[in-house]
C-alpha cells in the first residue's frame, strides 16, 4: 500500500512535503499491521458433535469430545437400587422426547451419585434401536458454572438430546455464580432449551453451606426472604434423589460385585475380613471405599482390573 502525492502542479510545496513523511512510515505500519494479522486467533474448527457420546465444556466454552468415559458398570452400583431406578427411568424418558425433570442427586460422599449419572448415560444409549439419536452428555466443572448460560446457547436447536452434568456442585462464602444457574435452569426469556436436561450432584441438600444460609438469616433486613432466595436455588430441580451411608450388608454386596466382576481369585472369607477392616480404619462404608479396597486387593494379588 503506498500513498501517491498529490498531482496537482498547482498544490504548493508545503502541502506535497506533508506526505513525504506518512510515506516513509508505510512499510512500519504494513509490518505492524501483518503481524497483528498473524497473532490473531485462528477460526475455531466447528466440533463435530458425532465425534463422542460424551464432551467437556472446557475453559474456552467450546465443546471437547471425551473418547472414553470414565464410569463403572450400572450392576456395580448396589445399595441405591431406588435411586437409580428412578434416575434411570427420568433418563429414557427424556431420551424418547417427552417431559423429564431436571435432577440433583445429593447426600453421602463416595455413594455413587456421579458414577449413576454417567452408568445410567450409558445404560440409556446402549438400549437406543438402530438409527436413533444417541444421548450425549455434557460435564461442565463448577468453576465453570458462571459459562452455563453460553452452553445451553450452543446446544440450544441442535438434534440430539443432551443432558449437562456438573459433578460436586456447591457454593460457599460470597459466591453469587448460583444466580447464573438459577437462571440458566429456568431459561430465562426463551426459557430452558427443549433438548437439554441438567444433572447435578452435591453433599448439600441445598446446593450452600449451613454457615452461608444462616449468616443471610441474621444479616438480612427480611431474614426469611433473604434465605429462600438461596434455598430456592435446588426448588430448579424438580427430582431430588438422597444417597445416604450403606449398611456393613450394603458394603460387603458391593466388594462381592467387585470381586465377581474382575474375577479376582481370593479366599471370600479372607477378602470379607480384610474389607471390613480396610472400611474400619477409614471410618466410613461406602461405594467409593469398597472400590478403593478393590484397588488394592487386586494389587496385592498381581490382578489386573478389566474396563
Amino acid at each position: 500500500m503506498t500513498v501517491t502525492p498529490p498531482a496537482d502542479p498547482a498544490v504548493d510545496p508545503a502541502t506535497l512535503a506533508a506526505f513525504l513523511p506518512v510515506r516513509e512510515f508505510l512499510p512500519v505500519l504494513e509490518r505492524i499491521a501483518a503481524a497483528l494479522e498473524r497473532a490473531a486467533p485462528a477460526p475455531r474448527a466447528p466440533v463435530d458433535l458425532n465425534a463422542a457420546d460424551a464432551f467437556l465444556w472446557g475453559p474456552e466454552r467450546r465443546l471437547v469430545p471425551v473418547p472414553r468415559v470414565n464410569r463403572v458398570a450400572i450392576g456395580l452400583l448396589t445399595g441405591i437400587d431406588r435411586a437409580r431406578d428412578t434416575l434411570v427411568e427420568n433418563t429414557q424418558r427424556f431420551a424418547d422426547g417427552l417431559p423429564a425433570n431436571n435432577a440433583l442427586l445429593w447426600g453421602a460422599r463416595g455413594m455413587g451419585k456421579s458414577s449413576l449419572v454417567k452408568a445410567a448415560h450409558a445404560e440409556i444409549n446402549a438400549a437406543r434401536g438402530p438409527g436413533a439419536l444417541p444421548l450425549k452428555l455434557v460435564e461442565i466443572h463448577r468453576e465453570d458454572i458462571e459459562a452455563l448460560p453460553d452452553l445451553m446457547a450452543t446446544l440450544r436447536g441442535d438434534a440430539h438430546r443432551w443432558i449437562v452434568f456438573c459433578d460436586d456442585l456447591s457454593f460457599d462464602g460470597d459466591d453469587t455464580s448460583y444466580k447464573s444457574l438459577k437462571t440458566a435452569l429456568d431459561g430465562g426469556i426463551e426459557g430452558r432449551p427443549e433438548n437439554v436436561l441438567f444433572y447435578a450432584t452435591s453433599n448439600r441438600r441445598h446446593l450452600l453451606a449451613r454457615d452461608m444460609v444462616e449468616n443471610e438469616r441474621s444479616t438480612a433486613i427480611n431474614p426469611g426472604e433473604a434465605v429462600e432466595e438461596k434455598v430456592s436455588l435446588s426448588d430448579r430441580f424438580g427430582l431430588w434423589l438422597g444417597f445416604h451411608k450403606c449398611s456393613q450388608d450394603e458394603y460387603l454386596a458391593m466388594i462381592r460385585a467387585y470381586v465377581a466382576r474382575h474375577g479376582l481369585r481370593a479366599d471370600p472369607d479372607r477378602v470379607r475380613a480384610e474389607a471390613l477392616e480396610w472400611a474400619t480404619t477409614r471410618g466410613s462404608r461406602s461405594g467409593r471405599t469398597a472400590f478403593q479396597f478393590i484397588q488394592d486387593l487386586a494389587g496385592r494379588l498381581g490382578q489386573r482390573l478389566e474396563g
